[in-house]
């Protein structure tokens, strides 16, 4: 890597930490630089606009979903209704890790931006976009034992909603019991699809 290069990715690297635990209008330009450990024009000569950086690190978080948060989870196991539980439990850690400080970084920023940064907003929509289709494959891979008209899309989007709002709450009231609530009944929500499933392909075979 050349060493604008690196310099390029230290300053999107502190703009991603920084961004999610102190938001975007409260870091100053100043701050990444020093946590990138660059002086300021360099960053001004790669980032023209605050803007500029925060679009950055939106096109970083698209690139690295599979590699940053979804592959450590597909690897632990092969089940594709067990990775979407997986990632949830995923997510619970991190909070649980960061006592509460670290929730989804995505939906911290569309709080924040959607209404004051449309060239954001879009970058924000395709990143949900990419945890969408990520948990869709893991609906659409298991197809077999979903119901008839069961729409992969669709539990992706429960599945998303569940989480972003489950994030919320535990943030908001510093405990897991909203968290492990909405999860518990996701799980048991998915599971009936799962045995009605399995009910109607017996009555087929008798």
């Amino acid at each position: 890597m050349s060493p604008a290069a690196d310099t390029r990715d230290r300053l999107i690297d502190a703009a991603l930490e920084l961004f999610v635990y102190q938001g975007y209008a409260a870091t100053g330009l100043a701050q990444v630089a020093r946590k990138a450990q660059v002086l300021p024009g360099s960053l001004y000569y790669f980032f023209p606009t605050k803007e500029d950086l925060l679009l950055a690190t939106l096109e970083r978080r698209k690139q690295t979903l599979y590699e940053g948060v979804l592959r450590p989870i597909w690897e632990s196991t092969n089940d594709p209704i067990e990775r979407v539980f997986g990632l949830l439990a995923g997510y619970r850690q991190m909070l649980e890790l960061t006592e509460f400080k670290h929730g989804c970084p995505i939906g911290n920023l569309v709080l924040e931006l959607a209404e004051t940064h449309p060239r954001a907003r879009g970058l924000l929509v395709q990143n949900f976009d990419g945890w969408l289709d990520a948990v869709e494959q893991c609906f659409a891979s298991a197809q077999d034992r979903l119901p008839p008209g069961a729409s992969p899309r669709q539990l992706a989007v429960f599945v998303l909603t569940t989480m972003e709002g489950a994030v919320m709450l535990a943030r908001a009231y510093r405990n897991f019991e909203a968290y492990d609530a909405a999860v518990v009944h996701l799980r048991e929500y998915v599971e009936r699809l799962l045995v009605e499933s399995a009910a109607r392909q017996s009555s087929r075979r008798a």
